[in-house]
């Protein structure tokens, strides 16, 4: 190969680097920096770009979009000094790359660090039943600490949040137990209280039923003085009736009255329940001697009332 063929061939290689060095494609989601020399003086956007070779290069290429990071689990001790692993997740975004090129040196180690250090302080502050309750109290205290760090760096934390939090074996097993005699306490309280109301659901069934039924034998007791006052009303009315008719001459009135209260009496004796066999003589006779010895007292008694006039019969013929 002679040296002008060479010499083109250098020449043409020279052009391309060059041409490749002069035009820059920024992908969407990116931005580069541009150093002279060295220094950083601007940023590039997503698009097509022309930079003077050797004056001008690229200097660091930095995502823009929302990124993820793992944050890797750790023991984290509590304040009550037991302790758990604790691992999660963070999202963040850069704003300023430029500050996120070159104000920090390992961005994402950076980021790393600082969550695994706030967790460790926001968990240390509490108790292990505040820590396993209380997860979205630890993402936001959290959140706010690393946003306002890394701050400076171009960067937006938008959200942590804790995966896992794993106490120790045995204290998950206190955990469990504590929980079913939790549990326990509660059904036995709950069955306790079932019986109570049934006791009291009972009584206030049985005082009811005593104070109706009180009321029912009040009822009826006022019922039997009303039908007793009536039966004495009714008797004194046929007394009166019977001295009415006494008075007026009429013999008969005294011995239905007199006859009605023997046969009532009998009546009562043969119905008394310590009474078996009832055996008692009756003579018509002697009751019908009775009847007409008070009808002539009654007669008697007509006698000594003064003489009415008594009109005359009316003469049949003949």
């Amino acid at each position: 190969m002679s040296l002008g063929t060479l010499l083109a061939v250098v020449v043409l290689f020279a052009g391309v680097v060059i041409l490749f060095k002069t035009v820059r494609m920024v992908p969407q989601g990116y931005e580069w920096t541009v150093e002279r020399f060295g220094k950083y003086t601007h940023t590039m956007d997503p698009g097509l770009h022309f930079l003077i070779p050797i004056v001008y290069g690229v200097g660091r290429k930095i995502n823009m979009m929302e990124q993820v990071l793992e944050v890797p689990s750790q023991d984290v001790i509590t304040k009550d000094n037991a302790v758990v692993k604790v691992d999660g997740i963070v999202f963040f975004q850069v704003l300023d790359a430029a500050k996120a090129a070159y104000e920090v040196a390992q961005l994402e180690v950076a980021i790393l660090n600082l969550v695994m250090t706030n967790i460790r302080t926001a968990i240390g502050s509490m108790d292990l039943d505040e820590s396993l309750s209380k997860r979205d109290e630890i993402n936001t205290k959290v959140l706010m600490a690393v946003d306002a760090a890394t701050h400076p760096w171009g960067l937006k934390v938008n959200r942590i949040e804790l995966k896992d939090i794993q106490p120790p074996r045995d204290l998950v097993d206190s955990m469990a137990r504590q929980m079913k005699a939790e549990r326990e306490k509660r059904a036995n309280v709950l069955e306790a209280e079932g019986f109570r109301q049934a006791a009291i659901l009972k009584a206030e069934g049985e005082k009811q039923s005593v104070i109706l039924e009180a009321e029912g034998q009040k009822e009826a007791a006022f019922r039997q003085a009303e039908a007793r006052e009536r039966l004495a009303e009714a008797e004194a009315k046929a007394t009166q009736l019977v001295s009415d008719a006494i008075a007026s001459g009429n013999v008969q009135a005294i011995n239905y009255f007199v006859a009605q209260k023997y046969i009532e009496a009998f009546k009562a004796l043969a119905e008394a329940p310590n009474q078996k066999f009832v055996m008692m003589p009756m003579e018509s006779a002697g009751v019908i001697g009775s009847l007409a010895g008070i009808a002539e007292l009654a007669k008697e008694a007509l006698d000594r009332q003064p003489t009415r006039a008594v009109p005359p019969l009316p003469r049949t013929g003949g």
